[in-house]
C-alpha cells in the first residue's frame, strides 16, 4: 500500500513538474523589414504558426515590431527565428529573445566593435518616416567597414554616426544609406529600391 502511495505521489510530482516547464515561455522580439500591408502580416504570422506551441502573437506593421512567446523547454534558437523570417519574404533587422530564466540574447549581426583609430562623429540629414526606416538606416550605416555607431531620429530627421577617418568617410556611409532606399543630403536612393520600400517608409524624397 506504502509503495502505491509513493509511486502516486512520484508520478504526481513528475506530472506537476512537467507541466510547470510546458508554461515557462521564452519571449521574442524581432523587427521585419517589408511588411507593407496587413496581407504582409498575415503572410508572416502563418509561416511562424509552423512552429507549433507559438503564442500572444503580435504584429505592428507602422514599426516592423513582430513579438511571440513560444515554449522555453523547447529551446527555439536566434538562427531558427531569422531563418523562418526569411522564408516568408521578409528581412529580419533586429531581434532579441528574453529566456525564461532571465537570460537575453540579441543579434549582434549588424554591430560594428572594436575598431580602432581615431574615432570622428559627424550627422547628416537621411529622410525617413519610421521606426522600420530607423532600422534599415542604421544597419546600412553600421554596415561600412569602420562605423562603430549609428543612431538615426525620425523625429529630426538626422542619422549621427561614429567611425574611424583613416577606414571610411561621411559620404561612404551616406552611399550605404541610399543603397537602402533612403535619400541623405548628399545621395539620392535609386528610384526601383525607394519604390519597393513599405508604405509607410514612402518618405517625401530629398530634392
Amino acid at each position: 500500500m506504502k509503495k502505491t502511495i509513493i509511486m502516486t505521489f512520484v508520478i504526481g510530482m513528475i506530472a506537476m513538474t512537467s507541466a510547470f516547464a510546458q508554461n515557462k515561455m521564452d519571449r521574442f522580439q524581432v523587427q521585419v523589414d517589408g511588411l507593407g500591408c496587413p496581407f504582409c502580416a498575415f503572410g508572416l504570422e502563418k509561416k511562424f504558426k509552423e512552429l507549433k506551441g507559438i503564442k500572444d502573437v503580435k504584429i505592428d506593421i507602422e514599426t516592423g515590431n513582430f513579438t511571440f512567446a513560444y515554449p522555453s523547454d523547447k529551446a527555439l534558437s536566434m538562427q531558427t527565428v531569422l531563418s523562418q523570417v526569411e522564408k516568408a519574404g521578409y528581412t529580419p533587422m533586429t531581434a532579441k529573445i528574453t529566456r525564461a530564466d532571465g537570460k537575453v540574447e540579441e543579434n549582434k549581426e549588424n554591430v560594428v566593435s572594436g575598431v580602432a583609430g581615431e574615432l570622428s562623429k559627424k550627422s547628416v540629414m537621411v529622410a525617413g518616416n519610421c521606426g522600420m526606416c530607423e532600422a534599415r538606416i542604421v544597419k546600412a550605416a553600421s554596415s561600412v567597414n569602420g562605423v562603430s555607431e549609428a543612431a538615426w531620429n525620425k523625429d529630426t530627421k538626422m542619422l549621427s554616426v561614429s567611425f574611424d577617418a583613416k577606414t571610411t568617410n561621411l559620404l561612404e556611409i551616406e552611399k550605404a544609406v541610399s543603397t537602402s532606399g533612403h535619400d541623405t543630403k548628399n545621395t539620392k536612393a535609386n528610384a526601383a529600391t525607394y519604390k519597393d520600400l513599405p508604405g509607410c517608409c514612402k518618405y517625401e524624397r530629398l530634392q
